[in-house]
């Protein structure tokens, strides 16, 4: 196995852009559902219209060269191209930071809150705070490449993680992750606590283990997330299934058609941003959630990225060893997560409770996170 380190640039070629508009001229719609709202779905009329917007409007190009500001590598652990971001504060003693993205996410994520981090004084901020960030793209998503093994759980991108670290010469680093990247972070601090200073999350899952005793005494606020859970269990959870059971079917759609490929996302977008918009674009700007969709459907990699939730199924509700490594949790409006449980799996030494924001907190509210980031990390510098 080469350890070797390669610049990358994204480089879409011109001919896989004209067949993504020549697809979406060609779609074949279904038929209205006569519901109100998004209660059966993504509303066909709305559809219609962001679709019509990826074809003659969004502009790939530009999005392309913004995120081609920031240096990209690729390299290969376990026998798997792994694409990333690294960006080096101009502060030499900054700390350096690896965050993680989860699905239906990419690196994209991460572009409003990269030049906060590694520069914090051009943003107001203290340069004592600066990091160097690395965001890799996860196994099997996006530039990484679709997956050319079996076995790519959570726990193996973490190790992955831990030698991505290494190589870059990384020996004293904290974590960060949402959605995902809130599993593969604590699993970092865990497998790595002699080299990870602490671990920030966001999006943070935390699930009963079947003991009565543990959802005794919530706060209101706990049991307003408690019966969110059993929403999302019961009425969200749908794409979940599919994808930790069938990944392969749901492939052929979803690789085949653009149209397709965006519904499936862009109802997370809808379901999991800030609940006071209407829309998805009123919480996160159109272009960045068709950057996003744009990246599956030009590399191909829906169904690669789709098997991280049927390799990890298996372990499900299976309780990890509780994470000696201190950490932060940021509760942003619509997470499901309950503070003594966190505290249950844990070493919890920060919670932040947010009211503007929501699942894709780089992108919905990039300035709340990147300040509690940089408040937790600053005692583990």
């Amino acid at each position: 196995m080469s350890e070797e380190i390669t610049p990358f640039r994204i480089d879409i070629s011109q001919d896989r852009l004209d067949d993504l508009r020549e697809r979406l001229a060609r779609t074949r719609w279904p038929s209205h559902v006569p519901t109100n709202g998004w209660a059966a779905g993504v509303p066909l009329d709305y559809l219609k219209d962001l679709v019509e917007y990826w074809r003659t409007s969004y502009d790939w190009r530009s999005h392309e060269a913004r995120l081609n500001e920031f240096p990209q590598f690729t390299t290969e652990i376990h026998g798997q191209n792994v694409h990333f971001l690294h960006v080096r504060s101009p502060e030499p003693h900054a700390l350096p930071l690896i965050l993680t993205h989860g699905w239906p996410g990419s690196v994209v994520e991460f572009m409003n809150i990269i030049g906060p981090l590694t520069d914090p004084a051009s943003y107001g901020g203290d340069r004592a705070d600066a990091f160097h960030i690395v965001a890799p793209s996860l196994p099997g998503f996006g530039f990484s490449s679709p997956l050319t093994t079996s076995g790519w759980t959570t726990d193996r991108v973490a190790d992955a993680w831990a030698k991505l670290m290494s190589r870059l010469g990384y020996h004293r680093y904290g974590a960060q992750g949402g959605d995902t990247g809130a599993i593969v972070s604590p699993q970092l601090g865990r497998i790595d606590p002699e080299h990870v200073v602490g671990v920030h999350v966001n999006n943070l899952g935390t699930f009963p283990s079947g003991d009565p005793g543990e959802l005794v005494g919530l706060s209101e606020t706990d049991q307003a997330r408690l019966a969110l859970m059993g929403t999302w269990g019961t009425d969200m959870s749908g794409y979940a299934i599919v994808q930790a059971t069938r990944p392969q079917t749901i492939a052929y759609a979803l690789t085949d058609s653009p149209v397709g490929q965006l519904a499936w996302i862009v109802e997370k977008f809808k379901e999991w941003t800030d609940p006071s918009g209407g829309l998805p674009e009123d919480a996160i700007d159109r272009d960045l959630i068709l950057t996003d969709v744009s990246i599956y459907w030009l590399t191909g990699t829906a169904g690669s990225a789709a098997r991280i939730y049927y390799e990890d199924a298996r372990t499900w509700g299976r309780t990890k060893p509780r994470s000696p490594v201190p950490t932060g949790v940021a509760v942003f409006p619509n997470d499901i997560t309950l503070r003594p449980l966190a505290e249950r799996d844990h070493n919890l030494v920060s919670w932040t409770e947010f009211d503007r924001g929501g699942h894709f907190a780089a992108l919905e509210a990039p300035d709340l996170l990147a300040d509690d980031v940089r408040a937790f990390f600053r005692p583990f510098r």
